[in-house]
């Protein structure tokens, strides 16, 4: 098994260390150099098979220069340009080589064991590959690590999603499949590892089990025509009916693929880039189980890169999980209080909070749409935090808030929030750390509708937007104002406040019935419903949005600049 992988100067890696286990999960956002590690297991091992097939027969292996590995070879880690495997494309630094090194830790049989290899850049085709070498303080070389025997026998093995199926499907040899695999060509070589394990009759009915299971459909064998030198394979759905292996979904394919291969090659170490694609919820759950459970039983070891939370908030409970922000660090070793509060919360929102820094507490959805909305209209600098913000929505109650964020503060104790409420009776807190404000006005929707010219220039927009012009701009208007002095007269009638009072609750007592009864009077189905009422921000006029907004912005702003988020590496 592989316990630690340590790199320098690989892609977007300066100097990373990576504990692994059995399983792990690698998690974090998107360009944070997940799939980079998964590559960096994959250049070791294709160094390591280099360096070995080419010291054989050598007696004196440490006098040579480094093997050559063609930038064509990598079909793992594909780059138009070997320079590109190189930290900021330098190659070379103050008159040396700068050197790409990889150090994979690993148990064989209860021996500790330790391999490191050194890459060096040598045109744009093509680098050399050698055992890491240390060196004094002059830059002479002191000594070469060994290549332990049980590091050569490990079988590293980088297993993309599923691109869909071939039509048709010659029969390959084992070593033909290894390099389709490499090259991401699965779609090509699925049939073949159903044909393999079907030659083995109790891995066969064991695989037609747990396909049943996960997705209630029966496997044929696959079928050999030796004529076309060609595999078949069908599968009967839940009604019975006979498709073609082609004819299913990615998501079955995905696990098929998955599953045969580690049959047909166990004791293997299986690097898997988001084996939850295609997936839905339950069944994700269902296979990161199953992928578990297969892993021990055929001495294999798996390390996962995925965006699941499923599979996230599952491994955190009792496997290596590691965070792929900042430096690569653990997330499931850090004491009871934390995992009781990753427990509670969610481990994917532990992520965001180490990603972002600051947390944004709100009532809804709705609510970040209007605030969106509101800053782009003022052109506010806070307009790009709130664009993608770890925001938790708590209806309108600040102990929510506070329980959540106190609770990821257990995982980062740096972590600053802004918690935005109605106008509500509790009384709210001060402190440093987690900022909270009501809103003076009812509610949010409050500040977009100050007058009846808002919902005016809303009617305008909407004529005009309609191909042929069914409606004349002077009905709706008209209709609009009826329907706007109907509300005002029966609120009145009633003792009621204005619309466009400040204690009106105004999108379920005011803009709810009046955009019902306005659709409903042309015979149209409600086209602006709450979801919507962020649209109507575009028809107020800058001067007349009310201070207090820019002072709630201007908040928030200050509690996303106090944020400190884990950078890359």
């Amino acid at each position: 098994m592989l316990t630690k992988l340590i790199c320098r100067n690989f892609k977007r890696f300066g100097e990373v260390d990576v504990e692994l286990g059995n399983p792990v999960v690698f998690i974090g956002p998107n360009n944070s150099g997940k799939t980079t590690a998964l590559q960096a297991l994959t250049l070791w091992e294709i160094g390591l098979k280099r360096w070995t097939e080419n010291r054989k027969g050598n007696s004196n292996s440490e006098k040579q220069t480094g093997v050559v590995i063609n930038r064509l070879h990598l079909t793992s880690v594909p780059v138009p340009h070997a320079r590109l495997l190189w930290r900021n494309l330098q190659v070379r630094q103050a008159q040396k080589n700068t050197r790409i090194d990889i150090i994979v830790e690993g148990v064989t049989n209860g021996k500790v064991w330790k391999c490191g290899l050194e890459f060096d850049y040598a045109n744009q085709e093509s680098f050399y590959c050698r055992p890491l070498r240390t060196s004094d303080d002059n830059g002479s070389v002191t000594q070469q690590m060994e290549i332990p025997e049980e590091a050569g026998n490990i079988s590293v093995v980088y297993l993309p999603p599923m691109s869909g199926l071939a039509s048709n499907e010659i029969r390959l040899e084992e070593g033909t499949i290894g390099v389709r695999i490499g090259e991401g060509r699965t779609a090509e070589v699925l049939r073949n590892l159903c044909y393999q394990v079907s030659q083995d009759n109790e891995k066969w009915d064991k695989l037609c089990v747990q396909i049943k299971a996960l997705f209630g459909v029966e496997l044929d064998r696959p079928n050999y025509i030796a004529e076309r030198g060609e595999i078949t394979m069908n599968y009967r759905d839940e009604s019975g009916i006979i498709l073609d292996l082609s004819s299913s979904g990615r998501g079955l394919q995905q696990i098929l693929l998955l599953l045969t291969y580690m049959a047909v090659h166990p004791g293997s170490v299986l690097l898997l880039d988001e084996p939850d694609a295609h997936l839905e919820i339950l069944r994700q759950r269902q296979i990161y189980q199953m992928l578990s459970e297969l892993t021990h039983e055929y001495g294999s070891q798996i390390v996962v890169a995925s965006h699941s939370e499923v599979i996230l908030n599952e491994a955190v409970k009792r496997d290596v999980v590691i965070a792929f922000l900042g430096k690569p660090h653990r997330i499931d070793d850090r004491g009871n209080q934390l995992l009781k509060s990753l427990g509670m919360i969610g481990s994917e929102q532990y992520i965001q909070a180490e990603q972002l820094g600051w947390v944004l507490y709100l009532e809804g959805a709705t609510d970040l749409s209007i605030l969106r909305a509101l800053s782009q209209k003022l052109n506010h600098p806070v307009k790009a935090a709130l664009e993608s913000p770890f925001v938790h929505y708590v209806g309108n109650l600040p102990r929510e808030a506070r329980k959540h964020f106190y609770g990821l503060r257990e995982a980062k104790p740096d972590l600053v929030g802004f918690s935005l409420f109605d106008r509500i009776d509790t009384k709210l807190r001060a402190r440093p750390e987690l900022t909270e404000y009501s809103w003076q006005c009812r509610e949010i929707e409050n500040y977009i509708v100050p007058n009846k010219q808002v919902l005016i220039n809303w009617v305008l927009y909407i004529v005009k937007e309609q191909e042929g012009e069914i409606f004349s701009a002077d009905e709706c208007i008209s209709i609009m104002e009826d329907k706007i002095t109907e509300i005002e007269n029966a609120r009145e009638t009633l003792g009621q406040e204005s619309p466009w009072s400040a204690d009106t609750k105004v999108s379920t007592d005011f803009l709810d019935p009046l955009f019902a009864s306005f659709f409903d009077h042309f015979k149209l189905p409600n086209l602006m419903q709450k979801t919507n009422y962020h649209t109507l921000v575009q028809y107020v006029q800058t001067d007349q949005i009310d201070p207090e907004i820019t002072d709630v912005l201007d908040t928030i702003l200050e509690v996303a600049n106090k944020a400190k988020p884990l950078r890359n590496m």
